[in-house]
């Protein structure tokens, strides 16, 4: 498989359009590009940053190669443009800085998940690969956090890979669902890759090659004797029950995947106790979200593990994250212009931002400030969100390991208030403006709308 063989093409041809068009005009000035989501998602209260990385490795390993510059040389679109762009793209190298949240941080609209601040050109070809990777991983993440904390501690494994929309989005979900807390992923190049524990059972397909079930039981328990888990609703889910327990307590467990699993769990789980097998866990992989685990142990359905597949794969009640990068800042022979949209529904804050959190006495969320990059600490207590990661193109930190950045979600969780966090009904959690971003908001109203 042959996966990004054109990475710098990896974007929107306007974004190349309009890089021309800078070039050509002398326009070389810094420029800050802010990333934000507008509007929370259906159901969601709060998002969790993720994508980070895989943006810091692009930025430094971003190129043109020839074979990239020659496909823009001979388009249409191009053919007034000078040759001396398609020289500047063979020494282009992203050379700015980057601010952003670390991932795993829980944040809320319409703050600021990163900012680059860049030569106008450099900063402006990145929009797509940004919007693409902060927006999915970041959909994903926060859809896996919501299943997490519907499971109440049960461990949550991402199954979705063969529902994903591309092998690309299975690999990055099964990354992003990690950081969101689920324990592991039955993808195995994400094993590979990030280091992600990886499960997996075992199809009804194995269970009707055999010439009995029994017989698929007991060959798939002579492979792997220390990690059997059998699927038992291939034919009869309760007689393939009582034929587990002739395997006795090695097997690890038995797994659902259809019919009322409310009523099957309740009665294999007495099968299994019957037997001894009381350490024998049951994991139901059918058709699940943060919804049905919610109702499945409300009902009290004695299930162990859950496998998450096509609704978290493709975080299916609310498959999109409207992130939007937008031009906040530049400076013009030495002087700040501050930008901002004036249209009612996507109106923008002008300049570089910080995101301020405030903490109760016992470490819970409080409320959020935005607030401008340089300005004091809009209140006493409050801590700076915003990170910088790159410092004129190059990595500036020690990033941490996935399992540290799932460690710091499970953290940041812990301390959001519960009524922020509710699978239905949830809250919205205060975002305040500052007083000093606000004026500099009204100020450039005035002078963009003169009197």
């Amino acid at each position: 498989m042959i996966r990004h063989r054109w990475p710098a093409l990896m974007t929107d041809l306007y974004e190349l359009t309009m890089a021309a068009g800078y070039f050509e005009n002398g326009i070389r000035h810094q420029a800050t590009f802010e990333l934000f989501v507008r509007h929370m998602p259906p159901q969601r209260s709060y998002l969790i940053a993720a994508g980070l990385a895989q943006v810091l490795s692009y930025l430094s390993e971003l190129r043109f190669t020839e074979q990239e510059i020659d496909f823009l040389r001979r388009h249409p679109a191009f053919r007034h443009v000078s040759s001396e762009f398609f020289d500047y793209l063979r020494q282009f190298r992203f050379t700015g800085d980057v601010w952003a949240l670390p991932e795993g941080t829980p944040f809320f609209a319409p703050e600021p998940v990163l900012y680059i601040r860049a030569p106008i050109i450099e900063a402006q070809v990145l929009e797509t690969y940004l919007l693409s990777m902060i927006n999915f991983q970041t959909s994903i993440a926060s859809k896996a956090a919501r299943v997490v904390e519907a499971a109440k501690g049960r461990p949550v494994i991402e199954f979705g890979a063969r529902r994903a929309h591309s092998m690309d989005s299975a690999l990055y979900g099964a990354r992003a669902a990690f950081i969101g807390g689920c324990v592991g992923t039955s993808n195995v190049e994400a094993g590979a890759i990030f280091g992600i524990p990886i499960y997996g059972t075992a199809a009804h397909s194995w269970t009707m090659a055999f010439d009995s079930e029994m017989e698929a039981f007991q060959a798939y328990f002579r492979v792997f004797p220390e990690s059997t888990i059998l699927l038992l609703d291939t034919y009869d889910t309760m007689k393939a029950a009582e034929k587990a327990t002739q395997l006795g307590p090695a097997i690890r467990g038995v797994r659902l995947d259809s019919g009322d699993v409310i009523a099957l769990s309740k009665r294999v789980r007495q099968i299994l106790d019957q037997a001894g097998m009381t350490d024998t866990k049951i994991i139901v992989s059918s058709d699940l979200d943060e919804y049905r685990i919610t109702e499945l142990l409300a009902a009290g359905a004695p299930i162990d593990m859950f496998g998450v597949g096509t609704q978290l794969s493709v975080s299916y009640d609310a498959p999109t994250l409207g992130g939007v990068y937008k031009l906040v800042e530049q400076v013009v022979d030495g002087q700040v212009q501050y930008k901002m949209k004036l249209s009612a529904e996507k109106a923008t804050y002008p300049g570089r931002k910080q995101i301020w959190r405030r903490f109760d006495e016992h470490g819970h969320y409080l409320h959020d400030i935005i607030g401008l990059m340089d300005e004091d600490p809009p209140e006493e207590g409050t801590v700076p969100l915003l990170k910088q990661y790159m410092r004129n193109g190059r990595i500036c930190v020690q990033y941490p390991t996935l399992k540290e950045i799932q460690e710091a979600a499970r953290a940041h969780l812990a301390r959001l208030p519960a009524q922020y966090r509710r699978i239905r009904g949830a809250e919205t959690y205060p975002v305040k403006i500052s007083p000093n971003l606000e004026a500099l908001r009204e100020r450039v109203l005035r002078e963009l709308r003169p009197q």
